[in-house]
């Protein structure tokens, strides 16, 4: 159960099979969701005031922003998302 737990930065953890997209906020679109989502309440700033450089959306309509790199929590989404029965066998 502990692996379905996605680290987004500075102790902040959201439920990996709740996230739907990890997007850049690079974008006028993911600004204006962020917004509406802080106007809203749905907001979840887990950049602790630094740099926003990814979005995630969850399946309830919460955004969370993070100030990790879209990469970095995909492939932590990747490891969550990998069968245990594969990494044992990876480790031997």
């Amino acid at each position: 159960m502990a692996s379905d737990i996605l680290h987004v930065g500075f102790s902040n953890v959201v439920v990996a099979h709740r996230v739907v997209v990890i997007v850049a906020p690079d974008s006028l679109p993911v600004r204006r969701m962020i917004r509406e989502a802080r106007d809203k309440g749905l907001l979840v700033d887990a950049s602790r005031g630094r740099k926003v450089k990814s979005v995630i959306v969850l399946d309830d309509g919460h955004v969370v922003a993070s100030a990790l790199h879209t990469t970095t929590i995909a492939r932590r989404l990747e490891k969550c998302k990998e069968p245990e029965d594969y990494e044992d066998a990876r480790a031997s």
